[in-house]
């Protein structure tokens, strides 16, 4: 009878054990991944979400599940995640309409995914749109879309900011600051100016933003710089430009300064309707550059070239309308393009090998999404 008893609590631990271990494996095999969104009607969109929302990629087949509202903010258009994945921060994109300025919110992030606020501080100037992290992620820098004000701030040990420094760019009637890109020795810092058609350049000091030697670079007039990633090297960066659909690509010099060695349109030659370029991301193997059209509403794929400079892949249609923003999931194996208006996202697997892009199905119903961020 005691062995009996022996076996048949053997066996009950081991199912157990086979269940917790099965669990574990799922939850591995899950990305958490915040979705940006508006929440109201502005002049370029008709927001219908709620605020923030968690879901979990399956890592394994790229599909997606919602798990929830985790923050109710106005306009949370722009997120990111701090390093190692401890906290969020998010805008809160207000226009002139409902004061003078929008905000920034930090959160903790709980074991599940949710969101704890934590501090909540003025962007500094309307229309707030983009938020970028210093590497040693110490530092938060926001760009307002209004008033030529970009707004640093530290990060405290409790995840919460304190106001380290306000950049006002020249011309601030027709600037529009739309990101800020440090360089990844975190000596530099690159503002795209999408009003003023110019780079500024920074020199990064003790938290600091001082103007470099070579102050800015000039974008082809019309041209709206938006968004700027790094080659994988840290040896080009290339802007996506709004205004003009190009990527423009940058010779990075030892000094930190830009120098333009090519312009490559984001669109295929046969479309000429219009179209403004939105996004901008390399791969994490460095060898492709993925562009999103919205209009065109594609992603523009571009091999990187032993020269730094872009040749043409493809050219991959959404199954939305206005791909605002784009993200690829921790370790390159899946692309994700947010439909701002036909509330969507498309999922796409890459090919690592040509960096080509295979629609994935589902699609993904989500109201007004802009920005996708995973917990890496």
């Amino acid at each position: 009878m005691k062995i009996l008893f022996i076996s048949i609590f053997s066996l009950i631990t081991l199912n157990i054990s086979f269940a917790q271990e099965e669990r574990t494996k799922i939850n591995d095999s899950m990305n958490k991944m915040y979705v940006g969104t508006y929440t109201k009607t502005e002049g370029h969109v008709d927001g219908k979400a709620k605020g923030i929302y968690l879901l979990h990629q399956n890592s394994d087949n790229g599909h997606l599940e919602l798990k929830g509202t985790v923050a109710e903010v106005v306009n949370p258009s722009f997120l990111k995640v701090g390093r190692m994945g401890k906290y969020l921060f998010a805008v809160s994109e207000l226009g002139p309409n409902d004061g003078d300025h929008g905000f920034i919110y930090s959160y903790e992030i709980l074991e599940d995914g949710k969101l704890k606020e934590i501090s909540k501080k003025s962007s500094g100037a309307p229309a707030p749109c983009h938020i970028a992290i210093d590497r040693s992620n110490k530092y938060v820098f926001v760009s307002n879309y209004l008033g030529g004000v970009v707004m640093s701030y530290k990060i405290n040990a409790d995840g919460s900011l304190l106001q380290n420094q306000e950049i006002n760019l020249k011309n601030p009637q027709e600037s529009h600051a739309h990101s800020v890109k440090i360089s990844g020795d975190n000596r530099y810092a690159y503002i795209a100016d999408l009003g003023n058609d110019k780079i500024w350049i920074f020199d990064f000091k003790d938290g600091k933003l001082v103007p470099h030697e070579q102050q800015f670079i000039e974008l082809k007039k019309g041209a709206g710089p938006r968004h700027i990633s790094f080659a994988k090297n840290g040896s080009y960066a290339y802007s996506m430009n709004e205004l003009n659909s190009t990527v423009s690509t940058f010779k990075v010099l030892k000094d930190g300064g830009l120098e333009l060695i090519q312009n490559k349109s984001s669109l295929p030659e046969s479309y000429k309707q219009s179209n403004s370029g939105a996004d901008i991301h390399i791969h994490p193997s460095g060898k492709f550059i993925y562009a999103s059209n919205r209009g065109h509403n594609s992603i523009a794929i571009f091999k990187v070239e032993d020269s730094g400079m872009l040749s043409n892949v493809d050219f991959v249609p959404v199954a939305g309308k206005t791909p605002r923003n784009f993200a690829i999931s921790p370790f390159g194996k899946y692309l994700y393009a947010a439909s701002q208006d036909t509330g969507n996202i498309t999922t796409y697997k890459i090919n690592a090998d040509t960096g080509k892009l295979k629609p994935q199905e589902p699609v993904f119903e989500i109201k007004t999404p802009v920005c996708l961020e995973f917990v890496k």
